[in-house]
């Protein structure tokens, strides 16, 4: 594709002696970057799709909005949490925007449960339900902050917890939001930010955000996404097992007992109601209480079939379809007596139908050709198949319909949008090739593009593959990768994170390394960013962490230097979306190690090894020790997804690195089989 005016425009302004290297003191000129915006800016001017990898460190948030500025389009950027949103927005958009002297209107726009509600914080106020004389407290500062806050977006309030009890009872959801009939709908924030949104030119996102009205959930802007003329997906790789949540549906423990509750608190408008209300409200509690409890003997997450094998299960299930029923029943006569009765009664009837859907009960439209839960976990017509599964937490439980495959949905919204796509991130390409995304999204030949890292891999970085290490699936594995891990954390002087593909593995390496001169950080023991700002703090920590460590993490400079993965990352087995997927895979024959495992592992691991090396500066030591990296010919597949590190078995390169020495690694090529250092 030939370069357009647009593209022309936004390379120059990256450019050494462009717009940006005149405003902004630190910023460098990046070839991998001007090649990113560029690309970016053709598919913007042609209205066509891109599938962007940029390496870590090529500047991809600036590549991107450059052109969203220049265009002039009305241009919507989702990114992948609530937290780079804000940062997105705060910081990067403004910087850039001034930069290139755009007067451009932009919007931040978040989930409606990001926003308070004036309705039930009012709802809310005097009711004797605080657990703590500290909840009660936290209630009453937001009250105050209430009344001066001129957006309403709860992240203003820092003190206040992501998980705080209070939240629900100050926000609203799809379900209970009262919409036009709400008394305070002329000074609703939800409907404001939307009104921004609606005037602005460019639009800041989350993915929740975004799927949830590409599949009609009317979480917040509906009415905005058909005016978009370019969208650009930041941190695409998690988009594809979001879709999944959104396309499909979800019941779970915290919204039936809030519409007991909600339910409870209008009798304040409507006193006589109490007397009908009180039995019904509190036999939903009850009835959420005793499901969770006759599920405690089930596997944490499990197809619907296995719960069915509970007799004790089906007869909860029966109770609460019978107590949502009682509600239903009782709210109905009171419907016309307030806003607030009606929008109750229309979630108990909509919790209903899902419990039925969920149970197998009811056929959904597009169960056409015979097939329903009732005979399978799998539910749909061939290109809506579903499988239908259950995750249980410390108190709740959450009954879910997952579709198999997003690809349909997706392409038929992208296709109606008529909009430029752009979908970026640090990790997409499976050894080099972008099949396995394109696949997963529905894009039929989408341009493509990898943005190589500008980082000095070879002098920056090693990567370390310990020998002598057993198979990962022996007892023992744990035992001897922390002996293999001893001497690299003593030349590293601390300063790692060790990655672990289950909690066990994690708290087993704890208890083995508690005994080390480091200070240890374990996942669990207190939040993800409190444990992050500790780790920073102690110089020389050791932070042990699972999953959700792979990936959103920036610990940038000497307090990082060394990242260490215990087993390839393949998803779990006990994951009833991602069993189903492999059967649907096999079943249209297809191999589904090739086609699903491997892909998602390779991204996964790539997310992993992200976190090592964060700025020009850094260095640091890559450390896998899964011995199937070497003994599988899939292992080839891996390391043509990473970066161009030099690459040792020797724990004395490791330690030479450290210490500034030398290393005598030689050429791939020029090494003899089995030699015990290379280089890629």
């Amino acid at each position: 594709m030939e370069t357009g005016r647009l593209g022309v425009a936004s390379r120059t302004a990256l450019s050494e002696g462009g717009d940006l290297a005149r405003a902004l003191p630190a910023f460098a000129p990046r070839p991998a970057q001007q090649d990113l915006s560029a690309a970016i800016a053709d598919v913007f001017e042609a209205r066509g799709t891109l599938i962007a990898e940029a390496g870590t460190g090529t500047g991809k948030t600036f590549a991107y909005l450059v052109p969203a500025l220049l265009s002039g389009l009305k241009t919507i950027v989702s990114t992948g949490t609530r937290a780079l949103q804000d940062q997105l927005y705060h910081r990067d958009l403004p910087r850039v925007r001034d930069a290139l002297g755009v007067g451009l209107k932009t919007a931040l726009l978040k989930g409606r449960a990001n926003y308070l509600c004036h309705y039930r914080m009012k709802q809310a106020q005097g009711e004797p339900r605080f657990a703590s004389r500290e909840l009660a407290a936290q209630f009453q500062r937001i009250v105050s902050w209430a009344g001066r806050t001129r957006m309403g977006d709860l992240a203003e309030l820092e003190a206040l917890p992501e998980d705080s009890p209070l939240l629900p009872m100050v926000t609203s959801t799809a379900e209970n939001c009262l919409g036009s009939e709400c008394p305070f709908f002329g000074d609703c924030f939800v409907v404001q930010a939307r009104q921004r949104a609606q005037a602005a030119d460019v639009v800041v996102v989350n993915h929740h955000l975004l799927l949830a009205d590409l599949a009609l959930k009317q979480e917040g802007f509906g009415e905005i996404l058909p005016g978009a003329q370019a969208f650009v997906v930041d941190e695409a790789h998690q988009l594809p097992d979001l879709a999944g949540q959104f396309f499909g549906e979800a019941l779970s423990a915290r919204p039936l007992v809030e519409l007991a509750r909600d339910a409870l608190a209008e009798c304040k408008q409507s006193p006589g109601s109490l007397a009908t209300l009180q039995a019904p409200a509190r036999e939903l509690e009850q009835a959420v209480r005793a499901l969770r409890a006759a599920m405690d003997e089930l596997p944490v997450r499990a197809t619907r079939r296995r719960a069915a094998e509970q007799a004790e299960v089906e007869a909860a299930l029966d109770a609460l379809d019978a107590a949502l029923a009682q509600l239903q029943d009782t709210l109905a006569p009171l419907r016309s007596a307030s806003p607030g009765f009606d929008g109750c009664h229309a979630r108990a009837q909509d919790f209903r139908s899902k419990l039925k859907r969920w149970r197998g009960d009811v056929p959904r439209p597009a169960e056409e050709d015979g097939d329903t839960a009732e005979d399978s976990d799998r539910s749909g017509s061939s290109d809506d198949a579903s499988v239908l599964w259950y995750e249980l937490t410390a108190r709740g439980f959450r009954l879910s319909r997952t579709p198999l495959d997003v690809a349909g949905p997706l392409a038929e919204h992208r296709e109606r949008s008529r909009a430029a796509w752009v979908f970026t991130s640090a990790t997409l390409a499976v050894g080099g090739r972008f099949d396995h995304y394109a696949h997963k999204l529905g894009l039929v030949e989408p341009r493509t593009l990898l943005a190589p890292s500008p980082f000095d891999w070879p002098q920056q970085a090693l990567c370390y593959l310990p020998r002598g290490l057993p198979d990962p699936m022996v007892r023992n594995y744990n035992e001897s990768l922390v002996e293999k891990l001893r001497p690299v954390l003593k030349a590293s002087g601390g300063r790692a994170f060790v990655l672990f593909a289950s909690h066990r593995a994690l708290r087993e390496a704890a208890q083995l390394l508690r005994d080390g001169p480091w200070p240890l950080f374990v996942q669990g023991e207190a939040p993800r960013p409190v444990l992050l700002e500790r780790f920073r703090a102690s110089g020389n920590g050791v932070l042990l962490g699972a999953a959700s460590f792979r990936e959103g993490v920036d610990v940038a400079g000497d307090a990082l230097s060394v990242v260490v993965i215990d087993k390839l990352p393949f998803a779990a087995p006990d994951d009833p979306v991602f069993e189903a997927r492999l059967d649907a895979i096999r079943r249209s024959g297809g191999n589904p190690f090739r086609d699903e495992q491997l892909p998602q592992a390779v991204i996964a691991l790539k997310q992993g090894a992200g976190r090592l090396i964060r700025t020009e500066t850094d260095r640091g030591v890559l450390m896998l020790c899964d011995p199937r990296l070497l003994s599988k010919s899939y292992g080839r597949t891996f390391f043509d997804s990473l970066p161009p590190l030099p690459r040792s078995r020797r724990v004395e390169d490791v330690a030479d690195f450290f210490a500034g020495r030398p290393m005598a690694l030689e050429s791939q090529a020029s090494a003899p089989e089995g030699e015990d250092y290379y280089y890629r």
